[in-house]
């Protein structure tokens, strides 16, 4: 064996028993995490001395346990875990029981409740019927707890088998999985006539999005009435507005008259512009409209309140009331939107809109589709 020999060998076993110890610890983190939410709601469902603690059961939990990591927050996600995987019980006892150092510590009374768990016993034999549901023991094996935190937060089970399958296609990391949620993947899979071609380009770019790659991401806005086309573009959003602008108007409220459509602002040598300016005739003040195609971020909140502040300043007149600022997104936290808000003109209002979404049928159907089938076994 010479020097060369030897460095590809230390290489491959490097990179061999490194991806199974982090298959291992992925494995363990999801049985931990699950098994806590087992016992959560076991214990909000049966316990003896449940009414003493009430909504106060996580928090009063977190303060007894003391331990870095486990507080009310991660209980929640813990408890969510369990109730929208219970299928995963028995790849979550088959784990515990196999390990040696594992079965040796726990007892029988700690395994049997959750053999005899009420919730992990329902929709177990429903799940395993529907062709377009990923087994349990491939959701086990191929999504480590950091993506399926992310998939628990969908309420619609076709919507999450959907990330399901993407996320083991694609090899997604967690952070590519937020990315294509909060860009609306799925609703946007339901209007392409092509799927699959969508699916590959997806796939394709994942590993290269960029947050400011987002706002080209095709998306649809039900009360502009796109209609179904091969992808649906930011392009397709700026003029379906123009050519609904009375719809579009009607959704926004009573009073709003339009102004301006990239109302360009100089502020020192740099232009900005403001996608769409009202003015409402009833409250006598202009209403700056930002539609952002992903969730809310910080920076929004604080690029729409310069808008409000230059308006302020160089367009209010002085019978004027100051300007309203309205930020248009897929989704928002209220938490995030609270604190990002916190201090800045309170005019600024971050609302979600609508989208349409694909029939429940036609997403099933392309789970289920020959192209998936090969991922599924």
């Amino acid at each position: 064996m010479n020097f060369e020999a030897l460095v590809k060998h230390i290489s491959t076993i490097q990179n061999t028993l490194q991806a199974q110890a982090a298959h291992a610890v992925n494995l363990a983190l999801t049985s931990r995490n699950w098994l806590m939410g087992c016992y959560i709601v076991e214990f909000e469902q049966n316990g003896e001395d449940r009414a003493a603690y009430g909504e106060q059961l996580l928090k009063k939990l977190e303060q007894r346990l003391k331990t870095k990591g486990l507080n009310e927050r991660r209980f929640r996600e813990f408890r969510r875990l369990y109730l929208v995987y219970p299928q995963l019980k028995e790849q979550v006892l088959h784990y515990i029981m196999a390990g040696n150092e594992i079965r040796h510590t726990l007892s029988t009374e700690f395994t049997e409740p959750i053999r005899h768990s009420v919730c992990a016993e329902l929709q177990t034999s429903e799940i395993q019927y529907n062709k377009w549901s990923i087994p349990a023991e491939r959701l086990f094996n191929k999504l480590p707890y950091s993506h399926l935190k992310f998939i628990s937060k969908i309420e619609n089970p076709t919507k999450r088998a959907f990330y399901e399958t993407e996320a083991i296609r694609g090899c997604w990391s967690a952070r590519e999985l937020e990315q294509q949620i909060s860009s609306l993947y799925y609703e946007r899979s339901g209007l392409s006539k092509n799927k699959e071609a969508l699916s590959a380009l997806v796939q394709q770019q994942a590993t290269l999005l960029q947050p400011k790659d987002v706002i080209n991401t095709p998306v649809t806005l039900e009360f502009l009435e796109l209609n179904e086309r091969a992808l649906v573009t930011e392009t397709d959003l700026e003029q379906a507005i123009l050519d609904n602008l009375q719809h579009f108007l009607l959704e926004m409220g009573h009073g709003f008259c339009f102004e301006a459509r990239q109302k360009r602002i100089l502020i020192d040598e740099d232009y900005f512009f403001a996608d769409l300016v009202f003015y409402h005739r009833i409250l006598k003040c202009h209403v700056i409209v930002e539609l952002k195609i992903d969730k809310f971020r910080h920076e929004y909140a604080s690029q729409l309140n310069m808008y409000l502040n230059y308006f302020k300043a160089e367009v209010m007149q002085p019978d004027d009331n100051p300007p309203i600022g309205t930020l248009l997104c897929t989704e928002k936290g209220d938490t995030l939107v609270k604190y990002a808000t916190a201090g800045l003109d309170p005019n600024i209002f971050v609302q979600k809109y609508r989208i349409e979404l694909p029939t429940e049928e036609e997403i099933k159907v392309f789970i289920s589709s020959s192209n998936y089938e090969s991922y599924k076994l």
